[in-house]
């Protein structure tokens, strides 16, 4: 798995635990939208970190408890 697929992964499995969605975080996190779907359906490629804090803010979460998961754990090398 690669970070872009872990990140879109955790994302979903978030909403999914608090049961919300995707327009609520959005809202939560004080983003776009469209950002957070851009993200979610893979059309972002490359999520910068302060968008993630956001998104860790509004779910009242750190940055370590987002990347903690174990799907963060054994990510393909990716060097292109």
């Amino acid at each position: 798995m690669k970070t872009e697929e872990a990140v879109i992964e955790r994302i979903n499995e978030l909403c999914v635990n608090r049961d919300i969605t995707l327009c609520k975080l959005a809202y939560m996190a004080a983003i776009p939208p469209s950002t957070l779907k851009n993200i979610v359906y893979g059309k972002s490629k490359n999520t910068g970190i302060v968008t993630i804090a956001k998104i860790c803010n509004g779910l009242d979460i750190s940055i370590h408890d987002f990347f903690s998961d174990a799907l963060f754990v054994e990510l393909e090398q990716e060097i292109e």
